[in-house]
């Protein structure tokens, strides 16, 4: 069985856009016929460019080989060029090509993805859920509610999560770490407050910032929020000074998360060695894809860190991180984004139920994906995945954060 051929769909979507402004799929076909699904979670360029290097990538390293020879194939894919060094690009498109050769391996064995990687440690993965919001929250008053957040919190326990997250400090932006202004310190305060309050004990709290802080400032802000008890602290800092993120775990009692924007077990392993966070967050379309996260897992073993792969993407990636997840002993959780199209993409063939995610038993990825839907939705814009914004912060008032939400709610999801 080789590796035959590859074809690209990009699909965005429809509003309120919850998981980005598109998701990037490879499609790849073995001489033998059998069809394996991937997803890319590389942004720092658009669709179009991305294509050209999923292609670039597939016909340099990958046409005519075995789709068992995966660690083969990452050498190639890692050294290409003279490189030998992580390049979030290159990678990106990598990881949703080796999804798919694992998703025809496993078609082509009758077997999950699971049971190729050593066999299922787990049977039910806990989830957790963003705060979107109810479609009578209005917007973009929402991202900066706390009331409004917690009720959207207490939907989400009555629907059985057991943790939820939120980021009301302020949008990303171009210009790395800032202090925080005391309406942000003051709003992030009250969100936890608000919700703790609501929901008592039955959820923890994860509170996301995009690594929009210097030192100093990630370090007033997490002891303001000390007193809620959050899980985590996710990227605090921007993630490209491990050193300093360091800094912040060893002044601030709250676990930190990183790894969204981080790619292969390269740029994991200083954040392990530097005890600059306790909790990973591959993005398994992003980070090398399902084996090398599998060594990424591994290696987070032996520091006793665990892993809660992220996902702002698709419903292929979700699919992607649930069959690591089911292989690996030091599981935290999931992200998970339940929308419509998400659903429909995959054919609900991947549920949450009372606040878990059943692992899957089908063969491959354990998904029905539907082609015809996701080419039905094309994209047509010229924005990124996810946009940063290029103005400094305002001093003079809360600095609102629209929740990634792409496009104008136009229908409620």
């Amino acid at each position: 069985m080789k590796l035959a051929d590859l074809d690209i769909i990009v699909t965005a979507p429809p509003a309120p856009g919850w998981g980005g402004r598109y998701w990037i799929i490879p499609k790849v076909t073995t001489d033998t016929g059998i069809v394996g699904y991937g997803e890319c979670y590389a942004s720092s360029i658009g669709p179009d460019a991305m294509k050209a290097v999923i292609k670039d990538v597939f016909a340099r390293h990958m046409a005519g080989e075995n789709p068992e020879n995966i660690e083969l194939m990452f050498r190639r894919v890692y050294s290409s060029g003279f490189t030998q060094r992580p390049d979030l690009t290159v990678i990106g498109a990598w990881s949703g090509l080796e999804m798919a050769c694992w998703d025809i391996l496993g078609k082509d064995r009758d077997r999950p993805v699971h049971a190729l990687i050593g066999g299922r440690m787990n049977d039910r993965i806990r989830a957790y859920t963003y705060l979107y919001p109810r479609p009578s929250h209005p917007l973009p008053e929402f991202w900066a509610s706390p009331d409004m957040a917690a009720e959207v919190a207490l939907d989400m326990v009555e629907k059985g999560y057991t943790a939820v997250k939120f980021d009301p400090a302020g949008p990303y932006t171009i210009r790395g770490g800032h202090m925080p202004s005391l309406h942000d310190i003051t709003l992030s305060v009250a969100f936890c407050k608000a919700i703790r309050d609501t929901i008592g004990d039955s959820a923890d709290l994860l509170f996301g910032t995009h690594g929009q802080f210097s030192t100093g400032g990630a370090i007033r802000l997490g002891k303001a929020l000390e007193p809620y008890s959050p899980l985590w602290y996710e990227e605090p800092i921007p993630p490209d000074n491990v050193a300093e993120m360091a800094k912040v775990a060893s002044a601030v009692g709250i676990p930190i998360a990183t790894g969204e924007r981080l790619t292969t077990k390269a740029e994991f392993a200083p954040i392990l060695r530097a005890g600059a966070a306790t909790i990973l967050q591959p993005a398994l379309g992003r980070s090398g894809g399902i084996w090398e996260t599998k060594k990424i897992a591994a290696m987070a073993e032996v520091y006793n860190a665990q892993l809660a792969p992220h996902l702002y993407a698709g419903p292929v990636e979700w699919a992607a991180n649930i069959q690591l997840a089911a292989s690996i002993p030091n599981i935290l959780m999931a992200e998970t984004i339940e929308s419509s199209f998400h659903n429909d993409l995959i054919k609900g063939t991947i549920t949450v139920e009372d606040g878990y995610i059943p692992v899957p038993t089908a063969a491959g990825l354990g998904i029905d994906f539907d082609e015809d839907l996701a080419r039905a939705h094309p994209y047509t814009d010229d924005g990124l995945h996810l946009q940063m914004q290029e103005a400094p912060i305002g001093y003079h008032g809360v600095n609102s954060f629209a929740g990634g939400a792409p496009v104008k709610r136009e229908t409620a999801d």
